[in-house]
């Protein structure tokens, strides 16, 4: 394999959940650090992105199952890669109650076919493989901010497949000697995130209600709730430094260190799109069981890799608010002024 530190030799990374949101925020980065990168991307769905744009990024796609561990197991001994970042998943917490079966299999069978190819094939590339906040399970308000050494409790389908997906990557580097780095990444934000996560999906109501004027309230679920929510591209920068300078067999926390509710979210981007807004609840959004509040420590990957995350919830916000007017030709048609 290329010696990691050689920053001036050709990177080569697969990445598995090529055409999520996470990815193309990664390949964005990538671009920006102006090196020469070679890309394989690996989905069961065709990406959006126009990736043909990227100078530096020699980018391929080949759309694969991971459960189909003899095409799979050819795509990496082709590519033969230096990095694998590891996103494919089921992600949605919300619906893994509504089908852990699917949740289980789309997080803990894949991940370990991918394991098992690495091996069978004598790959000595670096894993980082991703895991979840939602790991922690409830925890205590002294437990807070909850750093790597808190003995996990996941609450959720979703979190157990996740942490079973971790002392599968354990095991994997105990007793075969895999290269993996396990991370537990807490709430992601950013412009272009699915509306299937609360953010997006707050954003996307209020640009709504904006338009429309019918109504003043959004539907929501326990916006009690209290998350750590961090930004896309620092997270996308943490895996970047963690292929790099992240200690094998290791867990990280990536995240703000910083908790906030989802009432007071909605009420940050009321206030910058100046709505006087009515939340309403809605039953069926409440999961049958949740954590009320999730806070992380980040102090572990600052002092192992030095990163530091340098985007503001304000920011983020903005951003994604941004994303939603835009998409909704607010700026071409002079409704409104982009924040």
């Amino acid at each position: 394999m290329t010696d990691r530190k050689n920053n001036s030799a050709c990177k080569k990374y697969l990445i598995t959940g090529f055409s999520g949101f996470v990815s193309r925020n990664f390949i964005e980065y990538l671009d920006s650090r102006n090196s020469e990168t070679e890309i394989m991307g690996i989905d069961l769905r065709e990406p959006e992105m126009r990736y043909d744009l990227y100078r530096k990024l020699k980018i391929n796609f080949q759309r694969t199952d991971l459960r189909d561990r003899e095409k799979l197991c050819k795509a990496v001994y082709d590519f033969r890669p230096d990095y694998i970042l590891h996103l494919a998943s089921f992600s949605s917490v919300a619906g893994s109650w509504n089908n852990p079966c699917n949740s289980f299999q789309n997080n803990v069978n894949i991940f370990l076919n991918l394991l098992e190819v690495v091996r069978s094939i004598g790959s000595r590339c670096r894993i980082i493989s991703v895991g979840s906040s939602e790991e922690y399970g409830e925890v205590k308000i002294s437990d807070l901010p909850l750093s790597e050494d808190k003995i996990p409790n996941p609450t959720s389908p979703f979190g157990i497949a996740r942490l079973s997906q971790e002392m599968m990557a354990k095991l994997y580097v105990e007793v075969y000697g895999l290269d993996i780095i396990m991370t537990r990444s807490f709430n992601h934000i950013g412009a272009g995130q699915s509306e299937k996560f609360a953010v997006s999906s707050f954003a996307k109501q209020l640009v709504e209600l904006l338009k429309e004027r019918k109504s003043e309230f959004i539907v929501a679920g326990d916006v009690t709730v209290i998350r750590d929510f961090i930004d896309v591209r620092d997270v996308v920068k943490a895996y970047y430094q963690l292929f790099r300078e992240g200690k094998k067999g290791e867990v990280y926390n990536i995240c703000s260190g910083y908790g906030i509710s989802l009432q007071n979210i909605i009420e940050i981007m009321s206030n910058k799109l100046k709505l006087d807004i009515t939340i309403k609840e809605d039953k069926s959004l409440r999961r049958p069981k949740d954590n009320p509040v999730i806070i992380g420590s980040n102090r572990k990957i600052k002092s192992d890799i030095h990163w530091n995350n340098e985007i503001s919830l304000e920011e983020s916000l903005t951003d994604v608010l941004n994303y939603n007017l835009i998409k909704n030709e607010y700026s071409a048609k002079g409704k409104i002024t982009i924040i």
